[in-house]
């Protein structure tokens, strides 16, 4: 039994290191590419796309001011490509030196046309209590100082806080990372 034990606990290091060790390899050209399929051509072939390691590293540099990303930039190694406007990047850029995004003065976009991870729908740092969901593809909106009294968003803008109940909902609701999740295609569920 000891020995099955081990030999099991040796191939399950060996899968990690070899699933770590081919995710780091991937190439930039296939990083970019996935990274484009987030948005509509029109607006990902201009982009800048940069990676999903620590220091978000540059890949190409775009001239439309729209940044994709091969997965969501929050989650290392994630694979879900998203596609972000200046207003999107400004919220992102806080969170990631952990700071609450900064009051919002116009509309921000971001695309997620090859959906997104599973997530807990009611927080953002994932506690285990919530509605959790892995939204299709779809588009986020951060409208204009939202987070001041995100208890209000849903009232405001009469949208459901659940994703199962069709069409646009919101998501992190009573937190400064409130938006608005609109689904574009069937949910497989």
């Amino acid at each position: 039994m000891k020995a099955i034990r081990l030999f099991l606990i040796s191939f399950i290091v060996l899968c990690v290191s070899t699933t770590n060790a081919v995710a780091s390899e991937e190439s930039a050209k296939a990083k970019i590419q996935r990274a484009m399929k987030a948005a509509p051509s029109s607006i990902s072939a201009e982009a800048t796309i940069r990676d999903v390691d620590a220091d978000k590293t540059i890949l190409r540099q775009g001239t439309n001011g729209w940044t994709c990303f091969p997965g969501v930039p929050l989650i290392l190694g994630d694979k879900h490509p998203m596609c972000n406007d200046a207003v999107w990047m400004t919220w992102l850029e806080a969170l990631f030196i952990g700071q609450n995004p900064p009051v919002r003065t116009t509309v921000g976009y971001s695309y997620m046309l090859r959906g997104d991870a599973l997530v807990n729908n009611n927080d953002p740092f994932g506690g285990p209590a919530g509605i959790f969901d892995q939204e299709g593809p779809h588009i986020m909106i951060l409208y204009p100082n939202a987070h001041k009294e995100p208890d209000e968003i849903d009232e405001i803008i009469g949208l459901p806080l659940d994703p199962n109940f069709g069409g646009p909902y919101v998501m992190w609701n009573n937190t400064p990372l409130v938006h608005v999740m609109v689904p574009i295609t069937d949910r497989d569920r």
